[in-house]
Parts: C-alpha cells; sequence; structure tokens
C-alpha cells in the first residue's frame, strides 16, 4: 500500500470539520487544512454512513484536502486512521475500507495527490447520494 507516496490526505465524511468528532481533533493534530477540494468518486448511503467508492462516471465526491505537518509523523499518523476506518482488521474479518492514492481537484482548478479511503464493499443497489456532499445529505436528511 506504501509504494506511492502523498503528504495530502482527503476526507469526505466523519473526519471533515463539521463533523467535530474527535477524529477531526486527531487529523488537526497531524495535518493542516489547505482547502475544500472534490474527487471523482460516488458517495451511496448504506443506512447508517455515506460511503466512498470509485466509478467510471462523471461524479465527485466533495470533501476536505489535508497535508501532513511533519513528514516524520506521517507513518504513525496514517496508520492510527488506517485502525479508525478498519483498513487493518482481525484475520478472520474483511477490511471495511481499503486506503489509495487518488487525484484531487482543489478549488483554485489544481490537481494533487492524496490519501482516500473507499469502502471496500458492495453498494449495489444502494441510493446514491447526488449531491456528492456527505454534510449537505445528512443536514438534508435531519430537516
Amino acid at each position: 500500500m506504501e509504494s506511492k507516496k502523498s503528504d495530502y490526505l482527503f476526507v469526505y465524511s466523519s473526519l471533515r470539520e463539521g463533523f467535530r468528532s474527535n477524529e477531526y481533533k486527531y487529523i488537526r493534530t497531524y495535518f493542516n487544512f489547505e482547502g475544500k477540494a472534490k474527487v471523482k468518486g460516488l458517495l451511496s448511503d448504506l443506512g447508517h454512513n455515506p460511503v466512498a467508492t470509485t466509478t467510471s462516471q462523471n461524479y465527485f465526491i466533495k470533501g476536505e484536502l489535508y497535508r501532513i505537518i511533519h513528514k516524520d509523523d506521517f507513518s504513525f499518523a496514517i496508520g492510527q486512521l488506517d485502525d479508525y476506518e478498519g483498513v487493518n482488521p482481525e484475520a478472520d474479518e474483511r477490511p471495511l475500507y481499503k486506503r489509495e492514492i487518488t487525484t484531487v481537484f482543489k478549488e483554485d482548478g489544481s490537481e494533487v495527490e492524496a490519501w482516500i479511503y473507499w469502502f471496500n464493499g458492495n453498494v449495489e443497489g444502494k441510493p446514491v447520494i447526488a449531491s456528492g456532499d456527505v454534510m449537505e445529505y445528512i443536514h438534508s436528511s435531519n430537516s
């Protein structure tokens, strides 16, 4: 998984600022906010939590881009996030997410390669979140 390198992390759900979670506070300990951004992908509603998967279609996921503050901390910081995202499960379990490098489109039109956590399960037949924005979707669902 570490053959490609990037100092950037793209987040689209519970790790975003708007969630104000403990995990977000963790992100801000090790990463600087670079700005809002988007990636090509599909958000699906599994009923408990929206998840992101890759797609060849013209869908985008809105989120936030972060950059590691101290490069020496990257392996530790990303390892903790891998645990949170279920990338390294117990021997008899399937990984919940997989961490990969993807192209991130920044608001200024530039692009950067960043790590993202893609859902590692089946989303076939699940509702697509057309806005591509987890925060917007959750707020509209709660209204």
